[in-house]
């Protein structure tokens, strides 16, 4: 089952999934779901022996197209069905390996399927943004070994970017211009929070960072979506990731988790497309090669987040092992 609460208090709605409890938990290599069905072995989610990427619903959504749970509105409580799509992308057939390892040809293919599941889940009846994101390690919660990533298709604009398309239509209304595209120009002028740049594509530390090492991956031009970007701009996302994602590996020495996501032009009806900039977030947990910087008092119940590392300072550690 999955339905959705409204929060009268907050504004904003809440999926329940109890179903999801019952998903699998970092099983065994040998019972890994996510590698291929090898001849003589046990069925897996991929019907196939080798595979480069696969795409397939998730067994344990947290949304569904068929959930069923009937609307109801009191007048202060409000449920419904959670409706939407999740889908699970393996990024290869080999029980282990990260963006870092797969190599710059995979994370090519990869922006490919993530354009694609945009355009095809865009299409998707009452789907209002879609977006592609990879959980990577134990400490943001993955629950499977096998390098994978997910797409939701939501039934509305998730809190966090309907806020941020709040503030890109509120500095548009007062100069006229999207502010990723002002924010790349500032960025790519000063160079002092630009970890990686192309021609096409600059990757940097943000202004008012969240965590210490979070690095926005953005097209210099006005994309809105992945659908819009040529072959060379794709060419340069995936360069760019690739090296980013090798470079965070040799940060502390070791692999480092994060939480990667693509955030692009909302699918449904709206005046979206001045103020919509394709861009990639991706957001380690870290603040030291020991230490998380935990979502506590602060940020948890006030929403205001305190971060340990100056994000010029940042910058400069990641262009020192970035190649």
């Amino acid at each position: 089952m999955s339905e959705r609460r409204f929060d009268p208090t907050s504004g904003t709605w809440v999926t329940f999934a109890d179903h999801r409890q019952d998903r699998t938990f970092l099983p065994a290599a040998a019972e890994c779901p996510l590698c291929p069905s090898l001849p003589g072995g046990a069925a897996t989610e991929v019907p196939r022996p080798s595979f480069e990427i696969a795409v397939f619903d998730n067994r344990f959504p947290a949304l569904a197209p068929t959930a069923a749970v009937a609307d109801e509105d009191d007048g202060l409580y409000r449920r419904g069905a959670g409706r939407g799509r999740c889908e699970v992308v393996v990024y290869t057939d080999q029980h282990d390996g990260t963006l870092a390892t797969l190599g710059r040809d995979r994370v090519r293919l990869l922006v490919d399927v993530w354009a694609d599941r945009y355009d095809v889940l865009s299409g998707e009846p009452g789907v209002q943004y879609v977006m592609p994101f990879e959980n990577k390690g134990a400490v943001v919660g993955v629950t499977l070994d096998h390098p994978h990533g997910q797409v939701y298709a939501y039934p509305d604009v998730p809190p966090r970017i309907a806020s941020r398309l709040t503030a890109a239509r509120a500095h548009h209304d007062r100069t006229g211009r999207c502010v990723h595209c002002d924010v790349v120009a500032s960025e790519a002028e000063t160079s002092t929070r630009v970890v990686l740049r192309t021609d096409d594509v600059v990757a940097f530390v943000p202004y008012a960072t969240r965590f210490p090492y979070e690095v926005q991956v953005v097209p210099v031009a006005h994309l809105r979506r992945l659908t819009d970007a040529s072959l060379a701009v794709r060419d340069q996302l995936a360069d760019v990731l690739h090296r980013l994602m090798a470079g965070y590996d040799r940060l502390f020495d070791r692999p480092l988790p994060y939480v990667l996501a693509v955030q692009q032009r909302p699918t449904g009806p709206g005046d979206w497309d001045d103020i919509s900039h394709l861009h990639i977030e991706i957001t380690p947990p870290h603040r030291t090669a020991e230490k998380l910087k935990y979502l506590a008092g602060s940020e948890l119940a006030a929403g205001a987040f305190i971060t340990d590392v100056l994000p010029e300072a940042a910058a400069a550690m990641l262009r020192g092992v970035v190649a």
